[in-house]
């Protein structure tokens, strides 16, 4: 099983940073309305830079002046199960503290192409929903 992390981060704007152990690196992405176990809910994922992995384990403040200035704290983390990866689109199942389940993350066809949606599945491992 890989890991996974959800950072409270209180930088200029507050937002969740979703992390995913995936292929040697922190997979990230900036979720400004924090993740949400409600199938009904669609939650904007900026798609951000790939983190090492030590920082899986990250709470603190970043001094001023440096690349996310603010606080950071770990608002969840635990194992997943990576269920469906293609080009634009995963689905995890997570075994965390607040977030438990099946997730995905697909990608808009929007200029920039960073941003994904955030979505709790309503199924299990073998439906998609």
């Amino acid at each position: 099983m890989a890991r996974f992390v959800v950072q409270e981060h209180h930088a200029t704007h507050l937002h969740w940073d979703f992390r995913l152990e995936m292929d040697g690196v922190l997979k990230s992405w900036a979720v400004p309305k924090g993740p949400s176990m409600d199938p009904s809910v669609k939650r904007l994922a900026v798609e951000v830079e790939d983190h090492d992995l030590d920082y899986i384990d990250f709470e603190g403040d970043i001094e001023e002046g440096q690349y996310g200035a603010g606080a950071v704290k770990i608002w969840d983390r635990g194992e997943y199960e990576l269920l469906e990866r293609e080009e634009g689109f995963l689905r995890v199942d997570l075994k965390g503290d607040k977030l438990t389940g099946p997730f995905k993350l697909i990608k808009m066809n929007w200029e920039g192409g960073d941003k994904w949606l955030l979505i709790k599945s309503r199924k299990g491992k073998k439906a998609d929903g």
